[in-house]
């Protein structure tokens, strides 16, 4: 799904000659960096590096790879991803289960004010308390909770610019990186690979956001809704990554003390209690089967 080749290739193009002490004129042709010059800044041979874009150079040392970051201008999540695409070849990484532990679900049970999510690292919605069900509005009678609901395809195939996502271009940024991300780490696994796949069939932006190979960590920052009953709804997002390798994380959607969305996420509260089979509380999925991928 992801190779280090092509990372090293859009890396490459993004870099600005200048920035990195080369000379240009009006007769250069080439986007970014050359491989000559990546290689020869980076203090390895230009056969090698080009073997290395060609997929051809398995097994480059810690010491060569902290420098083509050096070079490239990588941040830290780059540098990760990086690492981790040159790892593949050596150690295959098992991918993670989905079963959420009980323990979790009591845990999610408690934050009664702020919308609440267990997803993985396909972004599948493993489980949700009452407030995130009345977010994205996906009832289910006799089963509340969110199951089915992959925020990757609801982003870019059930929602659009005027749906619920207010900020829905950030959105999809964040969407795109977080899956390079998580396509470096488990290289293997299936279901991503369908994902992808099924995304890239059904969207032209998402066709375009991959083929640039970026990635974004999913740490803090802001998220805007646009709810079709209680309006716009600016909150913070927190993500915890949870332990045991699970690929899995805790996201915790909150509003700032005495503002509006507080209201309105007060306000919707109230609408879920009055709403009958719109009422949520936290729940597994039902089988890892028949959850969306």
């Amino acid at each position: 799904m992801d190779d280090l080749a092509g990372f090293l290739r859009t890396r490459r193009s993004r870099v600005d000659p200048a920035t990195a002490g080369i000379p240009t004129d009006s007769r250069r042709r080439v986007q970014g960096l050359r491989r000559e010059e990546v290689a020869h800044l980076s203090g390895v041979s230009v056969d090698y590096y080009v073997r290395l874009e060609q997929g051809r150079a398995t097994q480059p040392s810690e010491q060569v790879l902290d420098a083509l970051a050096r070079v490239l201008g990588l941040d830290e999540t780059e540098r990760g991803h990086l690492h981790r695409l040159a790892r593949q070849r050596r150690r295959r990484t098992k991918t993670p289960g989905g079963r959420v532990r009980p323990e979790l679900l009591r845990v999610l049970g408690l934050v009664a004010d702020a919308p609440a999510l267990i997803m993985n690292h396909r972004l599948d919605v493993l489980a949700g308390n009452r407030l995130a069900g009345l977010l994205y509005g996906r009832p289910v009678p006799g089963l509340p909770g969110l199951p089915g609901l992959n925020t990757a395809r609801h982003i870019f195939l059930e929602e659009s610019e005027r749906g619920l996502y207010a900020d829905w271009e950030t959105c999809t940024l964040d969407v795109v990186g977080h899956l390079r991300l998580a396509a470096g780490k488990y290289p293997e696994d299936p279901r991503l690979a369908s994902l992808i796949g099924e995304l890239a069939m059904g969207s032209e932006r998402f066709r375009r956001l991959w083929a640039r190979a970026d990635v974004r960590a999913r740490a803090h920052g802001r998220k805007a809704y646009r709810h079709p009953l209680v309006g716009l709804l600016e909150l913070h997002h927190e993500n915890f990554a949870l332990p045991d390798e699970s690929g899995m994380e805790l996201l915790v959607l909150s509003a700032a003390p005495g503002s509006p969305t507080e209201d309105g996420l007060r306000l919707l509260a109230g609408l879920g209690a009055d709403g009958g089979d719109a009422r949520f509380a936290v729940t597994m999925p039902p089988a890892a089967s028949s959850l969306s991928s």
